[in-house]
This record gives C-alpha cells, sequence and structure tokens, in this order.
C-alpha cells in the first residue's frame, strides 16, 4: 500500500475532523433540544400536540435521512434566493452555506428518533415515583426537572448512546450536499490520487477512533449515573 499522500492531505483531514464534530455536536444538542418536548407532550398532551409529535417522529423514522438532507438543501435551501433583498441581507452568507442545512436535516433526524425514544423513556418512570415528588410539594415544572427527566436519560442511556454513533456514522452523507467532513475529504484525495483503499481506510480508521471514543465517554458518564436501588 502506498500512503505517501498522507502528509500532504493530512491538514485538509484535520479540518474535515473539525467538520464532522461540529455537526455532530449541534446535530446532537438540537436534536436533544426537541427530542424531550417531542416526547414529553406525546404522553402528557395536549392531544393535538401528541399527534403532530407523533406525526413527526413517523415521517423521519420513515423515510432515508438522504432524501431529508435532500429536500431540506435542494429545495427549502433554493427558496431563499428568490426572496427579494435577501442576497444584500446578512443572512446570505449563512443561507447560502450547505453547513446549517446539514445541521437542520441532522438534527430534525436525532430528534425523531431520539423523541420516540424519550417518549418510552417518560412513560417507563414508575408513576409511585412523579406522586411522591407532587406529595412533597414540587410543582410539574420541578417535577419534570428533578425527578421525571433525570429518570427517563437514565433509563435510556445505552440506547441514547448507540443512536448518537449512528448519527456519527450518517455523517459522511454531508458529503452529498458538499460539506466535506471526513469522508468528504477522502472522496477528494482518491479523486486526486487515483487511490482508492488507502483513503478508504484511513477514513475507516478515524471513525473508528471517534465511536471508540464516544462508547467510552458515555460509558464513563453511565457509570457516574448513581443506579436505581432496588428492595
Amino acid at each position: 500500500m502506498d500512503w505517501s499522500w498522507l502528509p500532504e492531505y493530512l491538514p485538509r483531514f484535520v479540518e474535515g475532523l473539525w467538520l464532522t464534530l461540529q455537526l455532530l455536536f449541534w446535530s446532537i444538542l438540537i436534536g436533544m433540544s426537541l427530542a424531550i418536548p417531542i416526547g414529553l407532550v406525546q404522553v402528557t398532551g395536549p392531544r393535538p400536540l401528541a399527534w403532530l409529535a407523533r406525526g413527526f417522529t413517523t415521517v423521519i423514522r420513515g423515510t432515508p435521512l438522504l432524501i431529508q438532507l435532500w429536500l431540506i438543501y435542494y429545495g427549502v435551501g433554493s427558496l431563499f434566493p428568490s426572496i427579494p433583498g435577501i442576497r444584500e441581507s446578512f443572512l446570505w452568507p449563512v443561507l447560502r452555506d450547505a453547513f446549517p442545512y446539514a445541521v437542520l436535516a441532522f438534527s430534525l433526524s436525532v430528534a425523531g428518533y431520539e423523541g420516540e425514544i424519550m417518549r418510552g423513556a417518560f412513560r417507563g418512570v414508575p408513576k409511585g415515583e412523579l406522586e411522591a415528588a407532587r406529595a412533597v410539594g414540587m410543582s410539574p415544572f420541578q417535577v419534570l426537572r428533578r425527578v421525571w427527566l433525570p429518570r427517563a436519560l437514565q433509563n435510556t442511556f445505552p440506547t441514547l448512546t448507540g443512536e448518537f454513533i449512528l448519527t456519527l456514522k450518517a455523517t459522511p452523507l454531508a458529503a452529498t450536499i458538499t460539506v466535506f467532513e471526513v469522508y468528504g475529504i477522502g472522496s477528494i484525495v482518491r479523486q486526486e490520487t487515483y487511490k482508492i483503499y488507502e483513503p478508504l481506510l484511513f477514513v475507516a480508521a478515524i471513525y473508528l477512533c471517534l465511536t471508540g471514543i464516544l462508547v467510552l465517554g458515555f460509558r464513563y458518564l453511565e457509570n457516574r449515573i448513581p443506579k436505581q436501588s432496588r428492595s
């Protein structure tokens, strides 16, 4: 195998890695911020919002992420240039960049999948714990913040870890809309050097390392969470 190309392209892989980490971070942060209320409203209501949340999760989980990404980038993104004055506004540098559309698509995907997981997690918290919290005078928001949400997250932590890893492994799809993260840089290397296996192996090694770091990090956090004692 020939790795003579690596020193020349290594700085570009570092840039691609940084872009991959940003995409993963923002997608998980925004996606989980949406997933928690999506899961909660399906348990507590009101019913119209519960139906809306259920419909959202069904659409997201029932359609490929690649199609969602293309619809957002080539569909929604193509509407902005036709709006009068948008090219001269301060928003244009953001709206013409592919990265925000990738973040939006991945965030909605995380919200759809994790929202359904959180629905089951909220429903799985024993009612006795919630009633005990209300009995000591906690407000509904305090019950959610101190008891219901922490217990729901504790119950789903291993599942969330797996879903976040799947999100990481889906980030190469962003290269299809010119977001050149790690896989995108690997594709450029293959096109410019005519090397096939070496860039792919290098990209696979990067993702394997990132996955290992995620697993170890979440396992550490999981071990730090107090276990529920059972009598």
